[in-house]
């Protein structure tokens, strides 16, 4: 339990007037994807783990058939309230974290999970912006909140994930894939979440025993990243929806781009492709090597070398930037500064691209050297994010707990 969270939440509960004293708080966590970053929405297998950032969020059931919410982050929005049943329609609310919630009671009700009892809660997050879903984190622990106060269950934890995805899909308007909402919910600690999407299973892989001390490390850059509806992964996703469509009509045997899995069929679609659809062979061959590399990081993972899963990471951040072009200058300095510190095994860009944060995986007796890299160089690269740029060092941790007798 983070007690000082819990204080900034008590701290609010006079100026928002909202009752959640002896009620729970449902805690979820950030997340850091392993591989394949992209590879959700382009079919192939998924790694990832919980990490210590989270989304707080302390409610009690109210009688008034209506939802109030207040966020510690966001104080001058005030109190967000509305009717269960009764938010605006899809698509129609911009830039505010309310669409977050009103989205929840939209797309519960339409899965028929109807909800009659509102409640009050009080939301306080630390997960920096772009890059750790902290979307997907807000959208998760509402949906858990949602359905405890109205005793209703869902027996299927992916249903769980699929209502999330549709909050962003279907209301928010965001083209996101379901990489986040996993491996946020069926995050473990001590575990990395290894997710297939040929028949929807999750399998949690121990890191093998031998293993060096290791940190993760997240670099905020300190950039705002826009929503992925206003990004470059709506744009890459189009491009791999789009290509995947023409090797379909051409007779190959694919749904998704990461059904090409040797080398030969590979090569015989560059040959065909690679002149008349330059770019979207490029993003083809971020995808058909990145799942090439996924296998050996997740045994590596298995056994404990961290050395290799990090050397796969680089080289998916070295893919993501050069042939799926969906990194970012501020992105890619940070990531520049780390991989010449002795001690960084690993680095590259997380999340949707563009802006937000890069992550690192390196040797524990690395982390001050690296910060005060970070903090010496990052500030004379890019002066104008000097006071909003941050470091954060993570542990794996589990993705949604609920916390009683805290308030």
């Amino acid at each position: 339990m983070n007690t000082e969270a819990i204080k900034k939440i008590k701290d609010c509960i006079a100026s928002s007037g909202l009752d959640i004293d002896g009620g729970k708080v449902i805690r979820s966590s950030s997340r850091f994807c392993l591989g394949v970053e992209h590879g959700d929405y382009n079919g192939t297998e998924l790694l990832g783990v919980g990490t210590d950032r989270f989304i707080w969020n302390a409610y009690k059931p109210n009688n008034l058939g209506e939802v109030r919410l207040f966020s510690a982050n966001f104080p001058d929005d005030g109190v967000i309230s509305f009717k269960l049943g009764d938010v605006p329609p899809p698509l129609s609310v911009k830039d505010s974290w309310a669409r977050f919630p009103f989205g929840v009671d939209y797309v519960l009700g339409k899965a028929g999970l109807e909800c009659s009892v509102g409640f009050d809660c009080i939301i306080y997050g630390n997960i920096p912006g772009g890059g750790m879903s902290r979307s997907a984190s807000l959208t998760l622990n509402l949906i858990h909140t949602f359905l405890d106060v109205n005793s209703l269950t869902v027996t299927n934890e992916l249903d769980v994930v699929d209502l999330a995805v549709a909050v962003e899909n279907d209301y928010i308007g965001s083209p996101c894939g379901a990489l986040d909402q996993i491996m946020i919910q069926f995050a473990k600690a001590k575990m990395a979440t290894h997710y297939n999407p040929a028949d929807r299973t999750i399998n949690y892989i121990p890191l093998g025993d031998d293993h060096i001390d290791f940190r993760i490390m997240i670099m905020d850059t300190g950039t705002v990243r826009p929503g992925l509806e206003k990004s470059t992964y709506k744009v890459r996703r189009t491009e791999c929806d789009d290509f995947t469509a023409l090797l379909i009509k051409d007779g190959y045997p694919i749904t998704y781009l990461a059904d090409v899995r040797d080398n030969e069929m590979f090569q015989k679609i560059i040959a065909a492709y690679g002149d008349t659809h330059p770019n979207h062979c490029k993003r083809f061959d971020y995808i058909f090597h990145a799942q090439q590399r996924f296998y050996k990081m997740l045994e590596a993972w298995r056994t404990g070398d961290i050395e290799t899963v990090a050397d796969n990471f680089r080289k998916d951040g070295i893919g993501l930037r050069d042939d799926y072009e969906i990194s970012g200058i501020e992105l890619e300095a940070m990531c520049d500064i780390v991989r010449g510190v002795e001690g960084a095994m690993g680095e590259r860009m997380l999340g949707g691209g563009d802006a937000g944060a890069a992550g690192a995986l390196v040797h524990t007796d690395a982390v001050m050297k690296i910060t005060e890299t970070i903090d010496k160089r990052y500030p004379q690269n890019h002066p104008n994010y000097a006071d909003k740029y941050a470091i954060h060092t993570c542990q794996v941790v589990d993705g949604i707990c609920t916390l009683e007798n805290v308030l």
